[in-house]
């Protein structure tokens, strides 16, 4: 989103200060302006002409997606503070924190995935005639994506027990890329037992199973002894 204002200053420093304030950037550095006019100062102050500047401000994809999210919690009359730090690879990471802030997670994070989405679409919104490097935004609220990657790498790694004592594949519910991507990341580790991605769109389940099945043995038997956390 880009912003264009006219400000008015005894100096050029000055004017260019007002332009920050008004249109809520975070620095000096984060804005670009144009001088129209320098200050001059006139005669016993008779005559003076303020500096006139042209200033531009447009907000970085991250800062929409955490107003985005500052909006949202300010609606709901949620108490919680909202913030904004470098997460992985150069991707932003929001954080909501507060007692009532755990209605915003949902089953099994379903409502925090949803919101991720949509401040992700806010963060990339294409406005004619702007340029915009596309941004990757994670929302997290009260640490629930670490806690419920834990909670994921203990269960792959007590369905791969599971599948080697009983030498019977197992299927878990379906789950989320992100969260597959967990439980296939953990059973790497495991010796003796392989993992697979099957079904479609929103039901896609993880399927672990003896690296001496095929995966579709494995699927087989897995859907005849559907075994869900």
């Amino acid at each position: 989103m880009k912003t264009e204002i006219t400000v008015l200053g005894k100096t050029v420093e000055e004017a260019v200060l007002k332009a920050v304030e008004e249109l809520g950037a975070p620095s000096a550095e984060a804005i670009t302006y144009t001088v129209l006019e320098e200050p001059k100062k006139g005669f016993l102050g008779i005559g003076a002409v303020p500096a006139k500047i042209i200033a531009v401000y447009q907000k970085k994809g991250a800062d929409i997606a955490l107003d985005f999210i500052k909006t949202l919690v300010r609606e709901m009359e949620l108490d919680a503070t909202v913030t904004m730090e470098d997460g992985e690879d150069d991707n932003k990471l929001i954080r909501v924190d507060g007692e009532s802030a755990g209605v915003l997670i949902g089953h099994h994070g379903d409502t925090l995935d949803s919101l991720q989405y949509l401040a992700n679409l806010a963060a990339n919104k294409k406005v004619a005639g702007e340029k915009r490097e596309y941004c990757r935004v994670t929302v997290d609220v009260e640490n629930y994506r670490a806690k419920r990657e834990e909670t994921l790498r203990e269960l792959a790694r007590k369905k791969a027990a599971q599948v080697l004592r009983y030498k019977k594949s197992v299927m878990l519910e379906p789950m989320n890329p992100y969260e597959r991507r967990i439980i296939h990341s953990e059973v790497q580790h495991i010796e003796g037992v392989s993992t697979n991605s099957i079904g479609s769109e929103n039901n896609r389940k993880v399927v672990m199973y003896l690296d001496t099945e095929t995966k579709a043995e494995a699927a087989k038997q897995s859907r005849d002894e559907y075994s869900e956390f």
